[in-house]
C-alpha cells in the first residue's frame, strides 16, 4: 500500500515538473521563429480561412477501409463492461475528466449555436457520443438539455448505460443508447447530428480514416467534432502506459497501444482532408495524487480538440486556383 502511495507521489511530482516547461512549435517557414500552442491554433484558423477564400479544396486520396472496429479492443472493454460506474475503479479517471470535457464541449457549442434555453443550454442540439461505454459522458451532456445518442460496439456496456440512465427521470426521454459501430450508424444517419463526441476513443480504433469519413457523413454542415485522446510522444508512453498501467494501475495493463496514439498535428491533417477545420486544441494533465484533471499549455500527453465540418461543398474533381477561370481544357479566359 505504501509503495503505491510513494509511486503516486513520485508520478505526480514528475508530471508537474514535466509540464512546467511549456512546449512550443517551430515554424519552418520562418527559420528560428517559434510560437506557442495558442498562437498556433489562431494561425491555423486564419490559414483555413485563407484556404477557403482562395478557392482551394483539399482532396481526399486516402483509401478508407470498411470498419473502425478492432476486435481485440472490443474484448478488452467487454471484460470491464460492468465496472463503468465504479467511481474508484478502472474508469475513475474518466469520471474525473468530465470536469474538463463537459465544459469544453458545452462552451464551444454555445460559441457556435448560442444559448438555447436557460438551465438547459444545449437544448435543441442532437449529439452523438461515439464509444459511449457505460454513458459516463452521455449523461452529463443530457442533463445540459441535449438529445444524446450513445453508441458502442460492446452490448454489455450499452446495457450498463441504459440501466444507469433509467434511474434518472430527466434522462429517460433525452438519452438513448444503441449497440452498433459508427459506420453502421452512418448508413442510417446522414447529416443528422449537431455534434459528434469521441472522448478517449480514437486510440482504440482500427481505422482513423474510416472514423473521420463517418463523422463527416453524420454531422450537419457546420457541426462540431470533439475528440480527447493521447499524443504520440515519449512522455505519453512513460506516463500513459508505463506509469498509469504498469506502476500505478490507474487503468488495467494493456488498455492502450502506443502505436495507435496520434499527435494533434497528424490528427488535424487527417480531419482537414475530410472536410473539417480545427477550431481549438488544449493540453490536459491528470494528477494521480488528487485524481483531478487540469488544462495545460503542453499537449505532450493528453489533449482535447474541437473541429468543425465545413459548410462548403467539396470539389473532388479539380482544385480551382484563384487566378484561373477555364472555359476550355488547356485555355484560360482572357479579360483584356
Amino acid at each position: 500500500m505504501y509503495s503505491k502511495k510513494l509511486a503516486r507521489l513520485a508520478f505526480g511530482l514528475l508530471a508537474e515538473s514535466a509540464f512546467k516547461c511549456p512546449l512550443t512549435r517551430s515554424v519552418s517557414s520562418r527559420g528560428k521563429a517559434v510560437r506557442s500552442l495558442c498562437s498556433w491554433t489562431v494561425c491555423l484558423h486564419h490559414r483555413q480561412k485563407n484556404l477557403l477564400s482562395n478557392g482551394l479544396t483539399r482532396l481526399n486520396v486516402r483509401p478508407v477501409s470498411q470498419t473502425t472496429l478492432d476486435p481485440a479492443e472490443v474484448r478488452k472493454f467487454q471484460a470491464m463492461a460492468s465496472k463503468w460506474w465504479d467511481l474508484q475503479g478502472e474508469f475513475a479517471a474518466l469520471h474525473s475528466m468530465n470536469d474538463l470535457r463537459v465544459p469544453f464541449i458545452r462552451d464551444n457549442l454555445l460559441n457556435v449555436h448560442g444559448v438555447q434555453q436557460l438551465g438547459k443550454p444545449l437544448a435543441g442540439l442532437r449529439i452523438l457520443d461515439v464509444g459511449c461505454g457505460g454513458g459516463v459522458l452521455s449523461e452529463p451532456l443530457g442533463r445540459l438539455g441535449a438529445d444524446i445518442l450513445g453508441i458502442d460496439p460492446v452490448e454489455d456496456s450499452v446495457r450498463t448505460a441504459e440501466l444507469h440512465s433509467s434511474y434518472d427521470p430527466d434522462l429517460r426521454e433525452r438519452v438513448r443508447y444503441q449497440a452498433c459501430t459508427l459506420e453502421e450508424l452512418a448508413e442510417e444517419e446522414v447529416e443528422g447530428f449537431d455534434a459528434v463526441v469521441a472522448s478517449e476513443v480514437v486510440e482504440h480504433l482500427a481505422d482513423l480514416d474510416a472514423f473521420a469519413s463517418c463523422c463527416q457523413q453524420v454531422l450537419k454542415p457546420g457541426g462540431s467534432l470533439f475528440i480527447t485522446t493521447l499524443n504520440k510522444t515519449t512522455l505519453s508512453y512513460v506516463f500513459g502506459i508505463v506509469a498509469a498501467e504498469q506502476l500505478l494501475r490507474i487503468v488495467p495493463s494493456g488498455t492502450h497501444d502506443w502505436e495507435k496514439f496520434i499527435g494533434p498535428e497528424d490528427l488535424e491533417r487527417l480531419l482537414e482532408s475530410f472536410g473539417f477545420y480545427v477550431e481549438a486544441i488544449r493540453g490536459m494533465m491528470y494528477n494521480p495524487l488528487t485524481g483531478a484533471w487540469s488544462w495545460q499549455q503542453s499537449t505532450a500527453i493528453n489533449y482535447a480538440l474541437h473541429a468543425i465540418k465545413r459548410k462548403e461543398e467539396p470539389q473532388p474533381d479539380r482544385v480551382w486556383a484563384k487566378s484561373e477561370n477555364l472555359d476550355e481544357p488547356g485555355r484560360a479566359t482572357s479579360y483584356s
